[in-house]
């Protein structure tokens, strides 16, 4: 009799709790009205758990490492010289992006806007990886040329002949679609609009859909609110309004933006340094993303299997013929090596890899040691009179002509025009005071001096004057007027980006992690690609009750 009352009495008590927990949920611990209410009011997605890993994505968890080179710098320049970094937690491609994977880029592109009409032709052309990067005046490469971006049997090698700004181009178009397919599985758009409906007038933006949903799609309403099967349940209050027609950050169905990682996340993610880890502390150096001193395999069933495609020495492209080969003389399909310890492949070998920073020779000693990254260009929505944000239309589109002549577009129709921010933004803040914050505190103390010995020659005193080639388009016609200035002293500027990691063409040296180069943004070779990254909002492990040591 005893045992039946206390388990009714157990019943009870969790009825009651199961009934307190889930309405307070729903209801607000700063007011306590309802949350979500059917009349009205404030609607917020409290049944939100934790990030989606978005589509090509792995996690990695963040921490604390030591960033730079540890190993000995047989170059002698010291510019990654050790400092210890925090990384916030991130995600990263798994691979490489692909060929494949680029293809489906400029597939859409052609689509939405086709380069057969006049207006156009250039956001096209501007997309397409340079090819003849493969070209060498004493070699045959036209296999390569012709071949390797198209053809299925190079499907899964990794995209070359992509500049810095392509990479980002391709990263945003990512977010875009991604986002967009996320709303359309949970009944915010009309399904299959992104196939069917698309066109030049109408495309979708994520900050457009934000910030103006009903300017998405060319403000076609038949998209973003429309009648159909899939559609989301509308809330309605007492007066008849609807609540919810379109989606919010609240609803927690937007990623954070693809991009490239920052050299520090890169690092990081490439060492994965957990295979190194006992209890609170790292136990050893890594040379490479893998274990070991060495190259080659220790592992009794792979051993002597090359972990990585490089170059092995002159005229060495992959040793050989045979077992003992690293099964490449030029780049590899993605996943042919072991993973490292993220689970992220190549890492070392195949093709080095853009990264969003600008380069610098060394990091300035009072560097920033959370999430470090030398590139902020702080910009804000446009405006119209009205206060309305202002959209690009197909008139609005601002071409640029780089350097090398290449004509790319600047905005695409669909997106939010973006200027830089000004004082209302700035004014008496201590942690920015400008939009364009590239140079502050920058590492390389010389950069601020100036030299008198070049301004008595006439010749300019700043550190970093890199050649500055004029190229314009002047009555329909493109002129180049190449910098032929004696007074030079480097390649630095604000448009040369970092890229990490060795590749197919590399020697073994280039293979640590730690290792940087730089190269022009606007430029491409046939040695380095590129993958995203992804922030994560939210808890720091996804192992929320981890076991400790």
């Amino acid at each position: 009799m005893a045992f039946k009352i206390i388990a009714v009495l157990a019943l009870a008590i969790f009825a009651t709790s199961c009934k307190k927990s889930s309405s307070s949920k729903n209801s607000s611990r700063a007011t306590g009205w309802a949350i979500n209410d059917k009349k009205g009011g404030f609607q917020y997605n409290s049944d939100f758990k934790e990030q989606e890993t978005a589509p090509g994505l792995v996690f990695i968890e963040g921490g604390t490492f030591t960033k730079g080179q540890v190993q000995d710098d047989v170059m002698h320049d010291w510019n990654n010289s050790p400092n210890q970094q925090h990384v916030q937690s991130f995600y990263m491609d798994e691979t490489e992006v692909t060929n494949a994977m680029y293809m489906e880029y400029l597939d859409w592109i052609k689509r939405v806007y086709p380069p057969s009409e006049d207006h156009f032709k250039a956001i096209y052309e501007g997309a397409l990886p340079d090819t003849l990067v493969w070209r060498n005046r004493l070699g045959f490469n036209e296999v390569m040329t012709e071949n390797y971006l198209r053809h299925p049997g190079y499907g899964e090698y990794p995209v070359v002949g992509v500049s810095w700004i392509q990479a980002v181009e391709f990263a945003n178009w990512r977010s875009d679609r991604v986002n967009e397919y996320n709303l359309e599985k949970a009944g915010f758009l009309k399904r299959d609009a992104k196939v069917t409906d698309v066109s030049s007038d109408q495309t979708f933006s994520t900050d457009t859909y934000i910030n103006a949903p009903t300017e998405s799609y060319g403000g076609n309403e038949e998209i973003t609110n429309f009648e159909g099967k899939n559609k989301r349940y509308v809330r309605t209050d007492v007066d008849g309004n609807e609540s919810n027609i379109y989606a919010t950050r609240e609803t927690g169905l937007f990623a954070p933006k693809y991009r490239l990682p920052t050299e520090t996340e890169w690092e990081y993610a490439a060492l994965g340094l957990s295979e190194l880890r006992s209890y609170n502390m790292y136990r050893g150096r890594k040379k490479y993303p893998w274990d070991g001193q060495y190259t080659r395999s220790g592992k009794r069933k792979i051993r002597g299997d090359q972990m990585a495609n490089f170059k092995q020495g002159k005229g060495d492209y992959g040793g050989i013929a045979g077992w003992s080969d690293d099964g490449a003389d030029i780049t590899n399909a993605v996943k042919s090596y072991a993973p490292n310890d993220f689970g992220l492949y190549d890492m070392a070998g195949n093709v080095a890899e853009w990264v969003a920073d600008v380069y610098r020779p060394i990091v300035d000693d009072e560097f920033n040691d959370f999430n470090y990254y030398r590139g902020n260009v702080y910009t804000k929505n446009a405006l119209n009179e009205d206060g309305s944000v202002k959209v690009i239309t197909t008139d609005d589109i601002v071409y640029d002509t780089l350097s090398n002549g290449k004509v790319i577009a600047r905005n695409l129709p669909g997106e939010i025009l973006q200027v830089p921010i000004d004082e209302n933004e700035t004014y008496l803040r201590t942690n920015f005071d400008k939009s364009d914050e590239i140079n502050f505190r920058d590492g390389d103390r010389r950069s601020s001096r100036e030299f008198s010995n070049f301004e008595d020659e006439g010749k300019t005193s700043e550190m970093y004057n890199a050649p500055k080639h004029n190229t314009r388009i002047e009555n329909g016609e493109l002129i180049r007027e190449n910098d032929k200035a004696n007074g030079r002293t480097s390649l630095i500027n604000d448009e040369v980006r970092v890229y990490k990691g060795g590749s197919w063409k590399d020697r073994e040296y280039w293979l640590d992690p730690a290792q940087r180069r730089f190269f022009p943004q606007d430029m491409a070779t046939d040695y380095i690609g590129f993958r995203c990254a992804m922030s994560r909002v939210g808890s720091k492990s996804k192992n929320k009750n981890k076991t400790k040591n």
